[in-house]
């Protein structure tokens, strides 16, 4: 391993300027800057990169069946009167049935489970909040608009002073240590540009919807307080994660943007995906970009508790190189397959409920690409408690004995498939009022 993070250090050392356009990083002119941020960016994936994977899936399969025993005993209690609060996975048991949620926002960075458990965000700084929707000065932000908050080098932890409707002019650059928390507002990112994770640790995106992102033509952003820098055109992703680590995407509803709806790229790891609402677009995760960049081995993410509705085609996620815990997802009608991947990476499905289109070409979930029949058996895709309708089916693949040296026999089986529907029910950005459950 110490031989490989070596190698690691001089690829980005040595070939950084050449890799940023390659992977359409966005960055026009590299300056030292983004020269030091890189560094800062590759010594964290180091950190945070997990040897032991199994682990971190194992502790999050323990907070589900923990859950499960505490909902079979008070179930009736929670549907009893209307409009109580029914939490349905242990990411939200830990806030939402809390009426004091406004007024301790900063507890959900404790809440998070899987690879981006250790994602803070915000967490210990001051409260900023939004009160401007508009995005007209990319070099010197308004102050109370959302990319004045972002560029802040603090930690700070950004909520919404009302309902908005955001159009963002160019890619939002998000500095590390912030929280964007839609709780308590109907937020909109929408008919422009995405969010942008470059070279960051710790963000969390909680309560927001994101839609109809396009391209936008770069130019002068400032991307912090003290730096100005010249961006080409960005690519029209919903959310893009560049050589970031220790991230949390909860509760989004995200549809229609130009590319992707996440993208994590650039040996991007411990992240956490979940409670999400994905819906109409081609493609919903990528997880690798480049079948050439095999630094994206230590990228680690968690798919978790989200629901891929009607209207998507493909990459639920797609992964490259690296490591995808899906567990509790629910998956309606893709249009092309659900799960695939490139470059022999590590897949584990557990407890997912798959239901396929009439579509008879589409009934397999996996789909194995550039790769030739004998090398795809060869990779470790499992599929665990998972449940199939509608002609579904999901290819495994790899060696069983593999297991043992993972450390499968020790894994907390998460819940299984049939209950889904119920753990993925409030998937989404909610609808929260101060003083009452979310």
């Amino acid at each position: 391993m110490q031989m490989e993070l070596a190698k690691l250090r001089l690829f980005f050392l040595f070939s950084f300027a050449a890799l940023i356009p390659y992977l359409s990083a966005n960055i026009n002119e590299v300056d030292e800057v983004w020269r030091r941020r890189a560094e800062e960016a590759m010594q964290t994936t180091e950190q945070y990169y997990d040897p032991n994977p199994v682990a971190i899936a194992s502790h999050l399969n323990m907070k589900v069946q923990d859950l499960s025993k505490q909902t079979a005993a008070r179930r009736g209690l929670l549907n009893a009167e209307s409009g109580q609060c029914e939490a349905t996975n242990p990411i939200d048991s830990c806030w939402r049935c809390k009426e004091n949620w406004a007024e301790n926002r900063q507890a959900l960075a404790g809440c998070a489970l899987g690879f981006g458990i250790k994602a803070t965000g915000g967490k210990g700084g001051k409260i900023y909040e939004v009160t401007d929707p508009s995005d007209n000065d990319m070099e010197n932000p308004k102050v109370g608009t959302l990319r004045h908050a972002v560029i802040q080098k603090e930690p700070l932890w950004i909520i919404f002073a009302k309902d908005m409707n955001i159009k963002l002019q160019q890619e939002l650059i998000v500095q590390g240590k912030k929280t964007i928390d839609g709780r308590g507002a109907n937020v909109h990112i929408a008919n422009g540009a995405g969010f942008m994770l470059q070279f960051v640790q710790n963000v969390i995106i909680h309560g927001i919807h994101i839609h109809n992102i396009s391209p936008r033509s770069g130019g002068m952003i400032r991307d912090s307080v003290d730096h100005v820098g010249k961006r080409g055109q960005s690519d029209g992703d919903a959310v893009s994660i560049f050589g970031s680590s220790n991230i949390w995407l909860d509760h989004l509803t995200l549809s229609q943007a130009h590319d992707g709806l996440i993208d994590a790229i650039q040996a991007s790891t411990a992240i956490t995906i979940s409670n999400c609402h994905f819906s109409n677009h081609d493609k919903a995760i990528l997880l690798g970009a480049s079948d050439t960049f095999t630094e994206d081995k230590k990228m680690q993410v968690t798919v978790a508790f989200n629901r891929f509705d009607k209207g998507l085609v493909q990459r639920m996620p797609c992964v490259r190189f690296g490591f995808a815990h899906v567990v509790n997802n629910d998956y309606n009608q893709w249009k092309m397959y659900a799960i695939g991947g490139l470059k022999s990476p590590t897949i584990l499905s557990q407890g997912n409920r798959f239901y396929a289109s009439d579509n008879q070409n589409a009934k397999e979930v996996t789909k194995r690409m550039n790769c030739s029949p004998e090398e795809g058996k060869s990779w470790i895709w499992r599929s665990e408690g998972d449940v199939f309708l509608n002609g579904a089916y999901f290819n495994s693949s790899g060696d069983p004995k593999k297991q043992i040296e993972y450390q499968m026999d020790d894994v907390i089986k998460p819940k299984p498939g049939t209950e889904v529907e119920r753990i993925t029910k409030f998937a989404g950005a909610l609808v929260c009022k101060p003083g009452q459950k979310c």
